[in-house]
């Protein structure tokens, strides 16, 4: 009898949906996390002061799959959670997704003709991405357009990315789009929350079985190798499929050259204050170096004394410095690239590559855990 059906890299929310999945089939897994903690990048966790955080950054769960928010919340009690984010620009904190607020703000005496523009060219729809505002043939709806994207949207794309803003694929732009009504709210789908014991917990509860063994502080990659058309462990080839979900380059030694990540360095500061800004997320596109200050006290509200918060600063991503790949860098040529690894990857018999890195996707959470239920789906 083998030991484990699946060998899988990674215990972020794609390789712990599928180790769940797979064990309820009768599978047996392993699940290999070179970091020294399980969940990957929504990893929480509450710090001295008391204040739960997110270790890599603010993590909202939304989703418009019915499928996947009645599957995750399976596994863990989630406390609805509307976000409204911030935006500093020329001083003032306005909110973001960007509304009819900002206009009031920035164009007082335009206010009123730029909304009823915006109401005779757009109608009854609620949305518009920034690109396709620019693209109008309306001066008013222009104006205001050109306004928000030269002071945050390709200010903070060109600091974000580490390139400029017309090399960026038009999806990142589509992520924010600019909302025709007072709606601040940044997301919206019908569901939104967050967990309320943390991400982690989902995590472990989906980890949770006899028939999974994690181990964490374990680096994949220094047991894995491709030897023609098989991943071979420790040397062997064993009768076990690889799941494997992080930079796909890497499983190949970058055989076609290095695929562009982005990284982020946080700075943790902790003050003897209330408060230390409006919202619990807000975006600075006109600072020098960091993108977006996160206030964890208030993501969600907790009563407690004092305010930890994490200044983002984003970098590229190298193995060799140790840093961590948060985002894929998306451009058509390194979309491209992607292709050439992506072939040499579906050659592979025992191999299942999955997830934001592996993909070289920008997965939001949701559709990382339908990602992984789709591939799980399909197998016996």
């Amino acid at each position: 009898m083998k030991k484990y059906d699946y060998i899988i890299a990674g215990s972020g929310l794609f390789g712990a949906v599928f180790a769940h999945e797979a064990v309820k089939k009768g599978k047996k897994v392993l699940v290999l996390e070179r970091r020294g903690h399980i969940g990957g990048n929504i990893y929480d966790f509450t710090d001295e002061h008391g204040i739960h955080v997110h270790m890599y950054g603010p993590h909202i769960f939304h989703t418009k799959i019915e499928r996947v928010w009645q599957y995750v919340t399976k596994y863990c009690e989630f406390a609805d959670y509307n976000l409204v984010c911030g935006s500093v620009i020329d001083g003032k904190c306005v909110p973001t997704a960007f509304d009819f607020k900002s206009i009031d703000i920035f164009f007082p005496d335009e206010a009123a003709e730029i909304k009823e523009h915006i109401k005779k060219i757009y109608g009854a729809q609620k949305s518009a991405s920034i690109l396709d505002m620019l693209d109008s043939d309306d001066e008013y709806i222009k104006k205001f357009a050109q306004f928000l994207y030269d002071k945050d949207y390709a200010l903070y794309t060109a600091k974000q990315w580490g390139i400029e803003p017309n090399k960026v694929d038009k999806q990142v732009f589509k992520r924010v789009p600019i909302l025709f009504s007072y709606d601040s709210k940044y997301f919206d789908d019908p569901h939104q929350g967050i967990p309320v014991n943390g991400y982690t917990e989902l995590i472990k509860n989906l980890l949770n079985h006899k028939n999974i063994l994690v181990t964490t502080g374990i680096e994949a990659l220094d047991h894995l190798k491709i030897i023609e058309n098989r991943i071979l462990i420790d040397g062997k080839a064993e009768d076990v499929d690889v799941v494997y979900t992080g930079t796909i380059d890497e499983l190949f030694e970058c055989k076609f050259g290095e695929l562009p990540y982005r990284s982020l360095r946080f700075e943790w500061i902790y003050e003897d204050k209330e408060s230390f800004q409006d919202m619990p997320v807000v975006a600075y596109p006109q600072a020098q170096g960091f993108t977006r200050i996160t206030e964890y006290k208030k993501l969600p509200y907790q009563n407690v004394k004092g305010t930890s918060y994490a200044v983002e600063y984003p970098l590229p991503y190298k193995p060799k410095e140790h840093n961590e790949p948060y985002y894929p860098v998306l451009t058509d040529n390194s979309c491209q690239l992607y292709e050439k690894y992506a072939k040499l990857a579906d050659g592979i018999e025992n191999l299942i590559y999955c997830g934001r890195l592996a993909d070289f996707k920008y997965y939001n959470m949701d559709l990382a855990v339908y990602r992984a239920l789709c591939v799980i789906d399909n197998i016996d």
